[in-house]
């Protein structure tokens, strides 16, 4: 047998009906990968249309539960469904949440990158937010939380508010 090899036979990929790859270890509350068989948190079900408002209403609920993870999966759906003029926004607000996620984890490198080019991808949308989406206040969220980073953070303590007050 060769050197570092395991008698036991590998593990095929876990596929989706379709046949593509997907992963069906079960996940805790940040995203990571728990050993199958271990109760994890249900996933986000992926490609969900919702309207912008449901989305970020999702997405702040799952960030106040400390799931920014989630809240990332839910914001990719509407980056990916949202009209072209809308991508960068919805891109930037998953980053931001992503970001929160490594931050959790304690990947401080990891944190920073991506809190911070979440900024720059929605700092575009300052001067006409829509959805009452609070651009400034997520970019201002964003510089002290990278800025602060030193390791693991609580994830609902850290959540941003994705929506001025007026906007809620």
């Amino acid at each position: 047998m060769p050197r570092g090899a395991s008698a036991e036979a590998p593990r095929r990929r876990d596929r989706d009906t379709e046949g593509r790859a997907r992963n069906a270890r079960p996940r805790d509350g940040l995203g990571r990968p728990l050993p199958y068989g271990s109760p994890g948190v249900a996933r986000q079900p992926e490609g969900v249309v919702r309207a912008p408002e449901e989305s970020l209403a999702e997405a702040q609920r799952l960030l106040d539960e400390g799931m920014p993870f989630h809240a990332h999966e839910v914001l990719e759906d509407a980056w990916k469904s949202g009209p072209e003029e809308e991508r960068e926004l919805w891109r930037g607000l998953a980053q931001l949440a992503v970001g929160l996620t490594h931050a959790a984890r304690g990947n401080v490198t990891g944190g920073t990158a991506l809190l911070t080019r979440g900024a720059a991808a929605i700092g575009p949308y300052a001067d006409a937010p829509p959805y009452g989406i609070d651009v400034t206040g997520l970019a201002r969220w964003a510089g002290e939380l990278a800025a602060s980073l030193r390791g693991p953070v609580p994830a609902a303590a850290h959540a941003p508010r994705l929506r001025a007050a007026s906007g809620r």
